[in-house]
């Protein structure tokens, strides 16, 4: 099921414009300017809440990258589609210096070829899949359903995990309940921790916040 489901997303549901759109989903290092410049404004002008949100969804996605996923990908070293499967299609944006101008160029697809030598296996979990989830949590915690841009963003980066090769269909849903799982987790603890000491670090603040999400 698995293997068949990958097929019909990275072989038969697909076309030239899916492509560019799945492979710029994909590639989190061509967005990094424009996501650290968003977020220095995010910091530099909202307000508690939203500086909150920032340092919060930060924390969650290092949780969750640097601790979980990395450890998980190491402990299970479940080999890529285009590892193991020959004519996996592997969707990528083309190399450019600096990243960012990959997005307007043409877009990279291959057929894979599996190798005995091609054996290093970091298909489990999803990083992309946990961190985009993650972030989204952490908006709907604050800001409620004015955070639904960021479920679809989300939604729309595991779905390109698996349109572009790089993951099996079960590896973004266990990675959909896992990062759900440990972020829901982070966000009670980072509410309890303000709840109780909140009032002491920043007692004006916390005055005027007593909850810390919506």
């Amino acid at each position: 099921m698995d293997e068949k489901l990958l097929l019909l997303i990275n072989r038969d549901w697909t076309s030239p414009t899916l492509d560019r759109v799945m492979a710029g989903a994909s590639s989190f290092d061509a967005w990094a300017p424009l996501i650290i410049i968003l977020v220095l404004i995010l910091i530099i002008r909202g307000g508690f809440k939203m500086r909150a949100f920032v340092i919060t969804a930060a924390l969650l996605v290092g949780v969750n990258d640097g601790l979980i996923s990395k450890s998980l990908k190491r402990l299970i070293d479940r080999p890529r589609p285009h590892q193991t499967h020959n004519d996996v299609r592997i969707v990528d944006l083309a190399k450019a210096k600096p990243r960012l101008l990959a997005l307007f160029l043409p877009v990279k697809v291959k057929l894979s070829r599996s190798s005995l030598e091609d054996v290093e296996g970091r298909s489990f979990p999803s990083s992309h899949t946990m961190n985009t989830l993650a972030v989204a949590l952490a908006g709907a915690a604050f800001f409620g359903w004015r955070a639904w841009l960021l479920f679809a963003i989300a939604a729309l980066v595991a779905y390109s995990r698996i349109y572009t090769g790089s993951h099996w269909p079960s590896d973004v849903l266990t990675s959909l309940f896992l990062g759900a799982g440990s972020s829901l987790l982070l966000l009670a603890l980072a509410d309890a921790a303000w709840r109780r000491r909140g009032a002491s670090l920043l007692p004006r603040i916390h005055a005027q916040h007593p909850a810390l999400f919506a």
